[in-house]
């Protein structure tokens, strides 16, 4: 399976939710309203609806991410996130 175009693609939306220092934790909304922003493909957005409600810290939300990353077998394709 090779890279996709959209490779990395959730990592700069994962970076722009903890962009600032101060922000500890984000809610559901806020990556799925952050997803729509960074246009991101069906794929990658179907992994973010996959989230459950509530609060994540960054660490968190990155495990979430790359569990239904890893369980659809899309880390080659997408890569993960940190």
């Amino acid at each position: 399976m090779l890279q996709s175009d959209e490779f990395g693609s959730l990592q700069r939306v994962v970076d722009a939710l903890y962009a600032d220092p101060r922000i500890e934790t984000v809610r559901r909304m806020d990556v799925l309203v952050m997803a729509e922003v960074y246009d991101l493909c069906s794929n990658l957005c179907d992994i973010v609806k996959l989230l459950p409600p509530g609060s994540y810290t960054r660490q968190k939300l990155c495990n979430q991410l790359n569990a239904s990353i890893t369980g659809h077998a899309w880390g080659l394709m997408y890569g993960t996130v940190e």
